[in-house]
């Protein structure tokens, strides 16, 4: 605590608050990341008083006026100094309408503004008062409950969720980043507020929801988001894929509980989001594609397909990234069961360019995606998958070595065919162009111009044209 105590940020707040004569604390998220030993650069001030005018002193003190931002509506203010941002405001209470999450807020004191915060965890402060500076203020056992791993509201927790409905992600979502657990009364409080989620806005929702998939395991916080009800009322496609039919004896595999697996398995690999946005949308579409016949059992045919053309919607409701992070979703839910199906068979030339051509530089993450996707109960089923996936891997290097296919130009473009025959911008470009492509990724042809170029003449006498020859010639 000590070491905390001399930074030097604290020292000239205390010291400008005591020019000012107003009690300043640091509250919240940094005193809480010193008891759990986490780095923080994020220093929260709350003065009884002016926060904007504690800040204005600092800046003072420290010849950094010219950086303060002041936020006069909401009577804050922020300055970075010495890699830290530090926030200052005065004491307040809230109180809210129940159609808003915006509290109507007024002057308070210490215990009221502490009173007013989401967690016992965040309600802790640090006084920089000189009488008696660094004394922990924990009125509602903080510092026990960090001990104990569990996550508590300050007040009645029906009212803390039901005020600020963001605070039930913002429950499952420390939980998943701490790895602490949710108090029963916390828990159940949530299921009854559940539906109160409908008044934030979906870009809030998803900033939590994003904290939670960049966690450890983040398959744990999403089914803890399902088991306090709050799943449905943001991502009902997700909701959509829990649950077993059962048809003639025979069941199909909870396509949530699958999921949640596979997230879990590739987090322990990456901490690339959209990747693990990949693996939260890749059977997406099977509840959409189920289907049960007599002899082939239950059956998702095509669910790559329409989970592809899923990501778009799912985006686009959720207000993610509609550019290539969204291409790039959706790219590895289409081919995600194409490494599979290699394993499953006898491994051609041909079907591995035609895999590395597809993917390009998103190859080696589609095989990470595709591993985590082996999540079999027979072990020797498992070694077996994992055994070909090298065989596999393999291929796919010694293809690529050998054709250079990975984001593959074809060696022929178009102005060379129209150049090539003197004729314009016609289908009997694209008849040359794919069918030079299918030679290279068949193994018919070497990828290269020379090989392409005689292949384009051959194709384009088939069509009637006629090459000029110095057009033709490599």
């Amino acid at each position: 605590m000590e070491e905390h105590l001399n930074n030097v940020v604290l020292q000239v707040v205390s010291e400008a608050a005591a020019r000012l004569r107003k009690p300043a604390y640091v509250v919240g998220g940094w005193v809480r990341d010193i008891y759990l030993s986490r780095r923080s650069v994020d220093i929260d001030i709350v003065v009884v008083g002016s926060g904007i005018e504690l800040a204005s002193e600092v800046a003072t003190m420290i010849d950094r006026k010219r950086f303060l931002k002041v936020y006069k509506n909401f009577g804050t203010a922020m300055l970075n100094y010495q890699g830290f941002q530090v926030e200052f405001v005065g004491a307040r209470k809230e109180s809210y309408r129940e159609d808003s999450r915006k509290p109507i807020v007024e002057d308070g004191s210490l215990e009221e503004d502490i009173a007013r915060r989401d967690f016992t965890i965040n309600a802790m402060a640090i006084s920089l008062n000189k009488k008696d500076y660094g004394k922990l203020i924990d009125p509602f056992g903080g510092l026990s409950d960090i001990e104990k791993k569990i996550l508590r509201t300050p007040l009645d927790p029906d009212i803390t969720y039901s005020d600020d409905p963001l605070r039930m992600m913002r429950a499952v979502r420390f939980a998943a980043q701490l790895d602490f657990e949710i108090d029963y009364a916390s828990f159940e409080a949530i299921k009854r507020n559940a539906h109160r989620l409908s008044i934030v806005s979906v870009e809030r929702v998803m900033d939590e929801f994003n904290k939670i998939m960049l966690s450890k395991q983040p398959g744990k916080g999403i089914k803890r988001l399902r088991a306090t009800g709050l799943l449905p009322h943001f991502f009902p496609e997700l909701e959509a894929m829990h649950g077993v039919e059962v048809v003639s004896g025979k069941a199909h595999k909870d396509n949530f509980y699958h999921t949640m697996q596979v997230l879990d398995k590739l987090a322990e690999h990456t901490n690339d989001l959209w990747l693990r946005w990949a693996a939260l949308l890749h059977d997406i579409a099977k509840p959409a594609t189920k289907r049960f016949d007599e002899t082939a059992g239950w059956t998702f045919h095509g669910h790559e397909f329409v989970g592809q053309k899923m990501v778009r919607d799912i985006f686009r409701r959720l207000k993610l990234p509609m550019n290539e992070k969204m291409r790039y979703v959706q790219k590895l839910v289409l081919l995600h069961l194409r490494p599979i199906a290699l394993t499953e068979s006898i491994v051609t030339d041909s079907a591995v360019r035609r895999l590395l051509f597809e993917a390009g530089d998103d190859i080696d993450d589609l095989m990470m995606l595709c591993e985590a996707d082996i999540t079999s109960a027979n072990p020797d089923k498992v070694r077996k998958y994992l055994a070909n996936f090298e065989l596999v891997r393999r291929k796919l290097k010694e293809t690529e070595e050998k054709d250079r296919l990975r984001n593959w130009q074809p060696p022929v473009s178009g102005d060379d065919i129209m150049s090539t025959f003197g004729i314009p911008p016609s289908r009997e470009v694209g008849i040359i162009k794919t069918a030079i492509r299918e030679a290279i990724l068949e193994g018919e042809i070497q990828n290269n111009r020379e090989e392409a170029l005689a292949l384009m003449v051959e194709e384009g006498k088939k069509l009637g044209l006629n090459a000029k020859q110095a057009d033709a010639s490599p």
